[in-house]
C-alpha cells in the first residue's frame, strides 16, 4: 500500500484562490493497480471548511529503477460555503491526474498535470499539482475463520493500533462570532474518532475527525493529524503528557479562515491491562479565522493490534485472528428535510470500516458526503456495533445489522444541532478460494435526525469491500 498527500492550486470564477490539501491509503490489487480512500480539504483562501470524501484509483507505469508514471482518478462529494461564485451543486468532484514520481527508498515526490471539477457546480480548473508519499506494506492473515491462532511480525491492514470513540466540548468567548456575524453558543460540542499507532512506548501519530453535534453549528467538521507523548505513573496504568493537533476545519458557519486550526494541551490516560483505555484533554484550539476556545476533549479508545506490539513493533507475536475489513458505500436516502423546508432524496458516498469484536459483535465506523441531490457540501460521520450470523449457505453469505451514532451536517440539510442515528439490516456475499478478501452488501435501514425536527428517512446502502485478519 501507500500513503500519499497531493497539492492542487486553482480559482474560483471570482479569481479567488483556493488550495487543495489531499491525502489518502492506496491498497495494491496487483503490482500495477492501488485503489482507496482520499480526502481532500481547503488549505489556502478563505474557504475553510470545504471538504470532499471519495475514492482515488491509480495506475502505474515504471519508466526506471527509481521513476514511475502514475494516472490516478478520484470521485467524491462533499463541498463548502458556497456564494454567487462558488457552489458545488450536488457536491461530486472528480479530480483526474498524471504525474512523473521519483523514489527514494519507500519515499517518493513527484509533479504533474491534473484537472478539478465539481460537475453540477461552477469550481473547476486545470494545474500543476504535487505528490508525495511513503510505500510500505498492507500486511494480514486469511479470513476464512475467526478465532484461529496466528503469528506475525508487523501490523496488519492500515497500520494502526487503536481506535477511539470521542467527544470534545468548546468554549468559545462571548465575543465570538460566526461567518455570518452572530454570536457563537458557549456550549458547542463535536463528537468524533481517532486512529493511533505508537512507534514508541507512550509516544504516538494519530489521525482524527470530529463533527458538530451541538451548538447549532451542524456541518462544522475537523479533519486533524495529532502527535504526542505521555509517560506512566508508577505501574498504575495512568499516563499523564501532552498532545499536539494540527489539521484543516471549517462549516456550519464557523470562521476559521483558510482552514487551517492547531490544538495543544496536556493529557491524562489510563491504559487497563487488558487493552480498552480511557483519555483525557485540555487545551486550546486556534484558527487562521476568528474561531479560537478552550476545550476538554474525553475518549474511549479500543485496541486494534495486541498491545506488546507498541514496546516491540517488529516482534513476532502471537493470539487470535479477528477479521477487518474496509468498504466503499453508496447509500440513498429517498426523504431528507431541508433547512428551506423542502424534502428531497439525497445519495452519499462513503467509506465503513468494522472490525471483528468476537464470533458474531462488530464495531463500525462510516464516513462520507453527498454526491447527488441538492446537498452539496453534506457530510457525515458514524459509530457504533453490529451482529452478524454464521456464514450460510455453503459460506457464501452472512445477514446481520448494525446501529451507528454520530454527526451531519451542511449542504442545506435540517439537522437541528448534528448529531444523527442510522439502524441497518444487510445481507453480505463473500468471495471463495481466490476471492476471499471480496465482500458485497446490500442494506435496508433508517435515518435519523436526533435533534432539531427528529425527521427520519428509509435508507438503502450498497457496499463492495476488501477483507483481512489481524490479531
Amino acid at each position: 500500500m501507500a500513503w500519499e498527500v497531493n497539492w492542487t492550486q486553482l480559482k474560483s470564477a471570482d479569481g479567488a484562490p483556493i488550495g487543495m490539501l489531499g491525502a489518502g491509503a492506496l491498497v495494491a490489487v496487483n503490482d500495477d493497480w492501488g485503489l482507496g480512500p482520499t480526502i481532500y480539504g481547503a488549505a489556502r483562501g478563505d474557504f475553510g471548511g470545504l471538504f470532499v470524501f471519495g475514492m482515488t484509483g491509480q495506475r502505474r507505469w515504471r519508466l526506471g529503477p527509481n521513476t514511475h508514471l502514475a494516472a490516478s482518478f478520484f470521485a467524491g462529494g462533499g463541498g463548502g460555503r458556497s456564494s454567487e461564485s462558488v457552489h458545488f451543486g450536488s457536491g461530486l468532484m472528480i479530480r483526474p491526474e498524471l504525474s512523473v514520481r521519483t523514489e527514494f527508498g519507500r519515499w517518493y515526490a513527484g509533479a504533474g498535470i491534473s484537472h478539478l471539477r465539481f460537475p453540477s457546480g461552477n469550481l473547476s480548473g486545470s494545474q500543476v499539482s504535487l505528490s508525495f508519499g511513503r510505500m510500505g506494506l498492507f500486511d494480514g492473515f486469511d479470513v476464512a475463520g475467526h478465532g484461529v491462532q496466528g503469528e506475525i511480525s508487523t501490523r496488519s491492514g492500515l497500520g494502526f493500533d487503536e481506535v477511539s470513540l470521542s467527544s470534545a466540548v468548546y468554549r468559545p468567548a462571548d465575543s465570538q462570532r460566526t461567518r455570518s456575524g452572530r454570536s457563537m453558543g458557549r456550549n458547542t460540542a463535536v463528537i468524533g474518532a481517532d486512529l493511533r499507532q505508537y512507534f514508541a512506548p507512550g509516544a504516538w501519530l494519530g489521525l482524527e475527525a470530529s463533527g458538530a453535534a451541538k451548538g447549532g453549528i451542524d456541518g462544522y467538521m475537523e479533519v486533524l493529524g495529532t502527535a504526542g507523548q505521555d509517560w506512566e505513573i508508577g505501574r498504575s496504568g495512568l499516563r499523564v503528557g501532552g498532545q499536539l493537533a494540527m489539521g484543516l476545519a471549517g462549516g456550519g458557519d464557523v470562521s476559521t479562515g483558510s482552514g487551517w486550526i492547531w490544538r495543544a494541551g496536556p493529557s491524562i490516560r489510563w491504559q487497563s491491562p487488558w487493552g480498552p483505555a480511557v483519555r483525557m484533554e485540555l487545551g486550546k484550539l486556534w484558527s487562521r479565522g476568528t474561531f479560537t476556545a478552550p476545550y476538554l476533549r474525553a475518549s474511549l479508545s479500543l485496541p486494534l493490534e495486541p498491545l506488546k506490539r507498541r514496546e516491540a513493533p517488529e516482534a513476532l507475536l502471537g493470539g487470535e485472528v479477528h477479521e477487518q475489513a474496509m468498504y466503499a458505500t453508496l447509500q440513498r436516502i429517498p426523504h431528507v428535510a431541508f433547512k428551506d423546508g423542502s424534502q428531497e432524496g439525497v445519495t452519499q458516498q462513503g467509506l465503513l470500516l468494522v472490525r471483528s469484536l468476537g464470533a458474531h459483535a462488530y464495531g463500525a465506523a462510516a464516513a462520507g458526503a453527498a454526491v447527488q441531490g441538492k446537498a452539496g457540501a453534506y457530510a457525515y460521520g458514524l459509530f457504533g456495533l453490529g451482529l452478524r450470523s454464521d456464514p450460510l449457505w455453503g459460506s457464501r453469505w452472512r445477514v446481520g445489522g448494525e446501529m451507528m451514532l454520530g454527526a451531519g451536517g451542511g449542504g442545506g440539510v435540517g439537522l437541528g444541532g448534528g448529531a444523527l442515528r442510522q439502524s441497518e439490516a444487510w445481507l453480505q456475499w463473500q468471495g471463495q478460494e481466490d476471492y476471499k478478501p471480496l465482500r458485497v452488501r446490500v442494506g435496508v435501514g433508517r435515518w435519523q435526525d436526533l435533534r432539531g425536527r427528529g425527521a427520519s428517512s428509509s435508507q438503502l446502502n450498497l457496499a463492495l469491500g476488501y477483507a483481512w485478519g489481524t490479531l
